[in-house]
């Protein structure tokens, strides 16, 4: 037989109650990230992400949009981020490897709409021909706020959460378990039949109040 080499004997040193603090170190970092990320991008989607300004009767007027005008991925997104942060502890194995990944994509798709959202002028075309009422009116001039940068910031928490989850997941709990466990039923205990004796006159009524035919107690003694 071949000794073990010493990576082989490190790793069996390490006992399973280290491994659980791990995995419950990087669940926590995990969801802590992905519910700060969730909701940075709802709270960004609702903010002003644009200004500008439309000619309209020999001058100009202000309009705004928010992000949710701008674009609706961000906030949605962060809704599919948050059902995939609960499901990944409902689901185990290659489910819970589809699950975080449907996260992270989350958390990609998020960073991607608020930066091209930068450059995205439509909501504020459509916000100046409502202030004009003049049909295909465009703005003269823009800017954006902090916000977009904001929702990108939230989406990168929302895929950082997802990549850790992809990377140590497998070392999390999962809701089934504790479930699964906690609402077994125990297995009822086989109870031996009471013997019946038929020259007692008890036996028989207390063999009859149990739904118990006393003959065949009699018969089988």
């Amino acid at each position: 037989m071949t000794e073990p080499s010493t990576a082989e004997a490190a790793e069996a040193a390490v006992t399973p109650a280290a491994r659980g603090g791990g995995g419950r170190r990087s669940l926590a970092v995990g969801l802590l990230l992905g519910v700060i990320g969730a909701s940075v991008l709802l709270l960004a989607a609702g903010k002003t992400w644009m200004h500008g300004t439309a000619a309209f009767a020999g001058g100009s007027v202000r309009v705004s949009a928010s992000g949710s005008e701008v674009t609706a991925l961000p906030g949605a997104l962060a809704l599919v981020g948050l059902a995939a942060l609960v499901a990944v502890f409902a689901v185990r194995g290659a489910g819970r490897v589809i699950v975080a990944g449907l996260l992270a994509l989350s958390g990609a798709g998020a960073v991607a709409a608020a930066l091209l959202a930068l450059s995205d002028t439509s909501a504020l075309d459509a916000a100046a021909s409502t202030a004009t009422a003049v049909a295909h009116s465009s703005v003269s001039s823009s800017s954006t706020t902090a916000w977009p940068l904001v929702a990108a910031v939230g989406g990168a928490l929302l895929l950082a959460a997802g990549i850790i989850a992809l990377v140590r997941g497998r070392a999390w709990p999962g809701m089934s378990n504790r479930y699964d466990r906690a609402g077994a039923e125990p297995r009822p205990r086989k109870q031996r039949a009471a013997v019946v004796d038929p020259d007692r006159p008890e036996d028989l009524w207390k063999a009859l109040d149990r739904g118990e035919d006393p003959t065949e107690a009699g018969d089988a003694v």
